[in-house]
């Protein structure tokens, strides 16, 4: 038996748009995919993973490494060997298979980073449903890193709403943005002093839009720490975000606390 089944959604992007035409290389971050799903099922939770397409996540090559896990090779294999062994990362939904059988059973949902939900889940429909659903029963909603993006896709016309962003039109995407779900949250997101080194370092190019410029154009009270990279958690009634991959195992913590909590009181 277990506590409760939680969903994990994932992202199928592996390009990202940057500024003047083109693409850079993305996908999802090793740590902040694992390391919340880890600590998922040792508190007792099941995991199911979904994405848009139902292929299982691509990882960022520049998220493989040590580094990720406090420079601990241990916990790093640990990770990897989870991510490419076990069941709940291996046997991959898509959304609508998760949508057609029903959301009634999730406890909560996690969202994790590395920029590829910029790309799809900021703008997939069926994430919105999904996400529609748990934050009216106010059950636990995690996104870590880029995630947060992911939570706009609640919006009724995300797409548009991600088109008027890359268009730099900031009234458009402000008209769009209204009635978002998570305004007025407090939330964090990572920051774009964070995203200057990868898009100096990996893209070679600028994204189209920042982060928080995205989701306080929503409505979200989004807070950065002035040191870049370091642990930051807030959480906001059902609505758990963490800023970057250092949030990871902090982010963790607080959704298995809030989940232990929902459970306390059905």
């Amino acid at each position: 038996m277990t506590k409760g089944t939680v969903l994990v959604v994932g992202s199928n992007a592996t390009q990202i748009e940057i500024q003047g035409g083109g693409a850079g290389p993305t996908g999802q971050y090793l740590n902040e995919t694992v390391v919340p799903t880890m600590a998922l099922v040792e508190a007792g939770y099941a995991v199911v993973l979904a994405t848009p397409n139902g292929r299982k996540p691509h990882i960022d090559e520049v998220s493989d490494s040590a580094q990720h896990f406090g420079g601990d090779e241990q916990a790093y294999q640990r990770a990897r060997t989870f991510f490419a062994r076990d069941a709940s990362m291996n046997e991959v939904r898509t959304l609508r298979s998760v949508l057609e059988e029903g959301l009634e059973n999730y406890a909560g949902v996690f969202v994790p980073g590395g920029q590829a939900p910029v790309v799809d889940l900021m703008q997939d429909g069926e994430l919105g449903e999904i996400l529609r659903h748990f934050h009216a029963l106010k059950k636990p909603t995690a996104f870590l890193c880029h995630g947060p993006i992911a939570s706009l896709a609640a919006l009724p016309n995300a797409k548009q709403f991600r088109a008027a962003l890359i268009a730099g039109d900031t009234a458009r995407a402000s008209e769009l943005g209204k009635g978002w779900q998570y305004a007025g949250y407090k939330m964090t997101v990572f920051s774009a002093s964070e995203e200057k080194p990868i898009e100096e370092n990996i893209l070679h190019g600028k994204l189209y839009f920042t982060m928080p410029d995205a989701l306080q154009t929503a409505g979200g009270h989004v807070s950065t720490t002035p040191v870049d990279f370091e642990p930051n958690v807030i959480e906001d009634r059902e609505l758990i975000t963490g800023q970057n991959p250092r949030s990871d195992h902090p982010l963790a913590a607080k959704l298995v606390a809030a989940l232990d909590r929902a459970k306390a009181t059905v």
